[in-house]
């Protein structure tokens, strides 16, 4: 056999590297499922803050989810940039179910005076909220009835200050989008439980997440998060430099991605890969790890006498989905077509790869140009001008310096 070049030589460490990362990623799920849940002693009051924007897949029950939490005192802050949303009825119908329910508050933003639209509308809603204890959720989101009892829980410990939780997600009917979700059930959660036991949690998920207030207005508030795409991350890595823990929740909640097309799936892979580079650039090259197959497979190609690799990857590979999939989010989609994984793995390398490409994406019809530090701004609609995105932009731009000084001074401060 003709001597290894170092191109096989890196292949084959590169390879080895992840059959170590399947491994951890078992063991963390294992001491996941080990960690028992904190038992509620006390009942703080609690705002739940959802920003809502046209009909999400099967919404109605997502809503419905929240009002039935099994929680003396909350209320509940929607919402909307007009009252002409169509998700403005279904909240109505869902309201008029539960006359004896949580208070709820309706809230109009008007248009979005900052990149995030969806910071824009918790900017909104935290100037309403009465509590100390936030939650806030993405409408997409289904969630057990025990939600806001755990969280409670979880801030029982004086040093929490964000709470996030772990997410099966939740397909429609289309073909990408399930691949989407088999990725994100095997993938995804691999890394963030990875990362959850290989130290202390410096980032957060956005489908569900808490913070209390004070955490929230050290870090600048949602008028300086705004400005940022990925505003759930600024809030986990930030919230330690202030001093407090980011606890995974012991609560798995649904993630309903609902049905897309090819273009619509790429598209959002593509900006979620984009923006994670920028938020977390060491860990992201480590995401060379997360691709058994598809390392296994050019290993084979480049040396063909190593084709038995596959074999043992395929195994290791295995015991990583069954340990996220099946063990720690019960997601019966894996179960069925486990035979996707292979091509999802292949196509999120892909994505990987194009991300290091291009620095613009493309969310709700705009398009964006992010720059190194995690922050966004507007550069042109996909469809057309938008005027009413370029009226803010001059504002918006002006206000991005001020926005990231006055956080760093803070978080300095404190």
């Amino acid at each position: 056999m003709a001597p290894l070049t170092i191109a096989e030589f890196l292949l084959i460490l590169l390879l080895g590297g992840s059959w170590v990362y399947c491994v951890l990623t078992a063991i963390a799920a294992r001491r996941y499922l080990a960690v028992s849940p904190t038992p509620l002693n006390t009942s703080p009051p609690i705002s739940v803050l959802k920003p809502l924007c046209g009909r999400d897949d099967r919404l109605e029950e997502n809503l419905r989810s929240f009002f039935t939490q099994d929680y003396p005192d909350y209320e509940i802050l929607f919402a909307v940039h007009g009252l002409a949303d169509p998700a403005v009825e279904i909240l109505d119908k869902v309201r008029r179910e539960f006359p004896q329910g949580p208070r709820i508050h309706l809230v109009e933003t008007g248009d979005p005076a900052m990149p995030n639209g969806k910071a824009h509308s918790l900017a909104h809603l935290l100037a309403r909220a009465e509590h100390s204890i936030l939650v806030m959720s993405d409408s997409d989101v289904c969630v057990p009835p025990d939600l806001l009892q755990r969280m409670a829980a979880e801030f029982q410990n004086a040093s929490v200050g964000v709470v996030t939780c772990p997410y099966r997600a939740v397909p429609g009917r289309g073909f990408w989008s399930q691949l989407e979700a088999i990725g994100m059930n095997t993938e995804f959660l691999a890394g963030v439980l990875v990362a959850w036991l290989m130290g202390e949690m410096d980032f957060a998920l956005g489908p569900t997440l808490a913070a209390r207030r004070e955490v929230i207005e050290a870090i600048g508030g949602f008028n300086a998060l705004g400005h940022y795409l990925a505003e759930d991350f600024v809030i986990g890595h930030r919230a330690p430099r202030l001093g407090y823990r980011v606890v995974l929740s012991s609560c798995v909640i649904e993630h309903r991605i609902g049905s897309q097309t090819l273009k619509e799936s790429l598209h959002h892979r593509l900006r979620w890969a984009r923006s994670t580079r920028r938020s977390r650039p060491a860990g992201y090259w480590g995401q060379i790890f997360t691709h058994p197959l598809s390392l296994a497979l050019l290993l084979s190609l480049a040396v063909p006498k190593l084709w038995p690799v596959i074999a043992v990857t395929i195994l290791f590979r295995a015991l990583a989905a069954w340990s996220t999939a099946e063990q720690v989010l019960h997601d019966p989609l894996t179960r069925r077509r486990w035979w996707l994984i292979p091509f999802q793995d292949l196509m999120s390398l892909l994505v990987w790869v194009s991300s290091f490409f291009g620095s613009t994406i493309d969310w709700r019809g705009r398009r964006y140009k992010l720059l190194p530090d995690g922050r966004f701004r507007f550069v042109g609609s996909i469809n057309g001008p938008s005027e009413a995105i370029q009226r803010f932009q001059a504002a918006a731009d002006s206000s991005l310096r001020i926005h990231a000084h006055t956080t760093e001074e803070k978080a300095l401060r404190h």
